[in-house]
């Protein structure tokens, strides 16, 4: 058996690291939007603060957030790319990193009683970005890992993209506790008092603790089980070089990029609960909206590995883009030519199906493509770098990050006219048609723009075909003769020492 076929991973390895994104992905993949609306409509709600001022300043907090969290990036893929333990290069930032995350996760939905605007305000960029910065150190090494989990391209890529079906699962998992939380509540509560609960944001606060005791245990599990399995080289990166790598690698920067030129095509998040709560009647209806775009997410992953099989993944991201852009430009128009009434739900529904299988390419080949450069990286200066490779990566996506929350509060609470409920009983104002409308176009419109915008800088992406095995060939050839003259050495260091 050639070295390009042989298996390295145990089958239990590729589920176990499936699980540890998948616990990730419960924790972090809903924070961003609830923390959204729990400043927005719940933290300091009755204080009499002016909600204007509130609101505008919630996009300059994931601004704010945003930006550090991309330095963040940076540093820590410096700091993985010079971790050496037992444990390998990333599994300690994983394993060691959990608790602290779920604590701050915590933290965040935890309001401080105050009076004062000004120290409410000060909290927001706080907390979040003690979360943002903290989050860096445990979501890069997780993605990090599918890059070590084995040196074969095609076992690595299956590896990933099981691994990203799990965290297309647990990105919707968040919204399932929502929703079961509320079920319970009201049942214990009862409707008025789980009213009153309810525009406090206590469902929010004990669904968080509950995603966040099922984070560390997913993660722990993945901790345990799994091992790194490509050798890690023996020369320090240096900041500088960890720089230059992010910033000239022409290929990592291409895959980077198109998180930048991407950046609107999140908005669709910020606006989907209220989506839920005006179009389809509910905010625990935010899962049956977006339960099909997670199903269809999830279905999305798999189809990617098997169109991964007959094209290249240049020409796999290029084709998910032009597709997602479709869907979503159809979404808008059915919408609008049924109007805003009951029988709008069912096909709403539906098209939101097709609508999440674009998500699969972004959440799977960008991945596959980044260990593809480490490869390079490796090939061009004998340097292995994926913590370096992926928090490059990282880095642009906290600024697209940044700019999307920004965007996404911007168009939402100041360009659609949307109005916030001043009573303290009640949760929701209700809206006008035009805000409604302006609803639908930044969860369809807006984002399919920039879903065409994310694929252009991928033209210019070239390791694939005769170029990506002839590099993967060498690698191999180079890994065997450094094993071959380690062991050469380690019986002539024991002569001499005798």
């Amino acid at each position: 058996m050639d070295n390009e076929k042989k298996k390295f991973m145990k089958k239990s390895e590729i589920f176990t690291f499936g699980i540890g994104l998948f616990g990730v992905a419960l924790l972090t993949g809903w924070m961003p939007d609830y923390t959204q609306t729990f400043f927005a409509d719940f933290a300091f709600k009755g204080k009499g603060f002016d909600s204007s001022v509130i609101s505008s300043n919630i996009s300059t907090v994931f601004l704010v957030a945003g930006i550090i969290g991309a330095v963040m990036e940076l540093i820590t893929g410096y700091l993985i790319d010079n971790t050496r333990t037992r444990l390998g290069k990333v599994k300690p930032w994983i394993g060691f990193g959990a608790i602290p995350l779920a604590i701050i996760a915590m933290l965040v939905f935890v309001a401080p009683n105050t009076n004062n605007q000004t120290f409410a305000i000060i909290w927001m960029y706080i907390v979040y970005s003690l979360y943002t910065t903290v989050g860096c150190a445990v979501e890069r090494p997780a993605e990090c890992f599918g890059a070590l989990c084995s040196p074969e391209p095609s076992e690595r890529s299956s590896a990933i993209s099981i691994a990203s079906f799990m965290k297309s699962v647990g990105q919707s998992g968040g919204m399932v506790v929502v929703m079961v939380v509320g079920i319970l509540m009201k049942a214990f509560m009862g409707q008025q008092q789980f009213k009153n609960a309810e525009a406090q944001g206590l469902d929010l606060i004990i669904s968080t603790a509950i995603c966040a005791l099922g984070f560390i245990i997913f993660v722990m599990i993945f901790f345990i089980n799994n091992k790194e399995r490509v050798p890690f080289t023996r020369e320090k990166v240096s900041l500088k070089d960890a720089v230059k790598v992010v910033f000239t690698n022409k290929n990592l920067l291409m895959v980077s990029l198109t998180k930048l030129t991407g950046f609107g095509r999140g908005v669709y998040g910020t606006v989907s609960l209220y989506i839920a709560i005006y179009l389809l009647g509910s905010k625990d209806l935010k899962l049956a909206l977006l339960l099909p775009m997670g199903i269809g997410t999830a279905v999305g992953t798999l189809l990617v590995n098997f169109v991964l099989k007959k094209f290249s993944t240049k020409q796999t991201f290029i084709i998910f883009c032009v597709y997602g852009a479709s869907t979503l430009a159809i979404l808008y128009f059915v919408a609008t030519g049924i109007g805003f009434r009951s029988a709008l739900i069912v096909p709403f529904l539906i098209l939101n199906f097709f609508c999440g299988i674009q998500h699969g390419n972004t959440n799977v080949t960008p991945n596959i493509m980044i260990a593809d450069c480490v490869d390079e990286i490796e090939w061009k200066t004998g340097k292995r770098q994926e913590g370096t490779a992926y928090a490059g990566y990282g880095l642009f996506a906290k600024v697209a990050s940044a700019c999307t929350k920004a965007l996404g509060p911007w168009l939402l609470y100041t360009w659609s006219g949307y109005l916030v409920s001043t009573d303290a009983n009640v949760a929701y104002a209700p809206q006008s048609d035009p805000t409604l409308n302006k609803f639908l176009m930044i969860y369809t419109i807006i984002p399919a723009v920039f879903v065409i915008l994310q694929g252009a800088p991928i033209l210019f992406y070239d390791m694939v075909g005769e170029k990506k095995d002839r590099i993967v060939k060498e690698l191999m050839e180079r890994r065997a003769q450094a094993a071959d003259s380690e062991s050469t050495e380690e019986p002539e260091t024991a002569e001499k020492n005798n």
